[in-house]
């Protein structure tokens, strides 16, 4: 009984620490994304640019009663890491932005939990809220991944494999009886953090193509199609790319219905 409550008390210490190291690396993020506003990032160098704020922490745990400090092992850190990524992914912003305004997202328009079900049936700003929710979950997702790698690569395959964990959690949400949305913008979110010029081009294409089309859904079952290429181009390493494919299987899987109502011609609009 001993043994387990020191093995209980070493994981949420360790987690813990993740959290800590997860916060500072947002403040940091955050300090970062104010100087590229004002115009400040062209004067750093490369030590304190983006470089620097993915720079891993080295996170502790206490190993025996003694209080003795040792470092956390990626053995014990990247399975945190995994679970609190799909955690985070749980939280679904639609439903809480909807309920905000009093509506239900289940219940209204497609009943999907997700951007563009909120934009038909509650409006623009809700949407965006959703929005930027939705992505932030997969930056986190990736983020807490990478760091728990203990390297200083977001490219590196554990930021994907936490990504694609918060993309499950948000397709599959442990607080919404696993009854979730379709994982497009938890997805872009992954690729925000780990190859940020994929990320723009996918969604400046995403919006191009919803504006052309009205439909949500083929906007982002083209962006599937064109992210593997795209992320080849930028130097992604082939495991890291393993995820990446995992995560767009899931988030076709997801769109099955959508596939299915295209092909009948009776696929929802959004207004752009």
């Amino acid at each position: 009984m001993e043994d387990l409550l020191e093995v209980a008390a070493t994981g949420l210490v360790s987690a813990q620490g993740l959290v800590r190291e997860g916060l500072d690396l947002f403040d940091r993020g955050a300090a970062r994304l104010a100087d590229v506003f004002v115009g400040r990032h062209r004067n750093l160098t490369a030590g304190e640019g983006w470089v620097a704020i993915v720079q891993p922490p080295t996170v502790h745990f206490h190993s025996d009663p003694g209080n003795m400090i040792a470092p956390m092992t990626p053995g014990l850190a990247i399975p945190l890491a995994l679970m609190a990524a799909y955690v985070v992914g749980s939280i679904d912003f639609a439903v809480i932005v909807a309920r905000m305004h009093g509506v239900d997202i289940h219940e209204a328009g497609s009943g999907n939990p997700g951007t563009s079900n909120v934009l038909r049936t509650v409006g623009r700003l809700p949407a965006a809220m959703v929005l930027i929710g939705d992505m932030l979950k997969g930056t986190v997702g990736a983020a807490m991944g990478m760091i728990a790698s203990g390297v200083a690569n977001p490219m590196g395959p554990w930021a994907f494999a936490a990504g694609f964990a918060a993309v499950v959690g948000h397709c599959y949400p442990i607080f919404h009886k696993f009854k979730g949305g379709k994982g497009v913008a938890t997805g872009a979110g992954v690729l925000l953090f780990t190859v940020p010029v994929a990320a723009v081009i996918e969604l400046a294409l995403w919006g191009i193509i919803v504006k052309l089309t009205k439909t949500a859904s083929i906007a982002s079952l083209v962006i599937m199609v064109v992210t593997i290429p795209i992320l080849i181009w930028q130097g992604v390493p082939g495991m890291s790319l393993v995820w990446v494919a995992l995560i767009i299987a899931l988030i076709v899987w997801r769109h099955r219905g959508n596939i299915q109502r295209m092909v009948s011609g009776r696929e929802h609009k959004v207004t752009t």
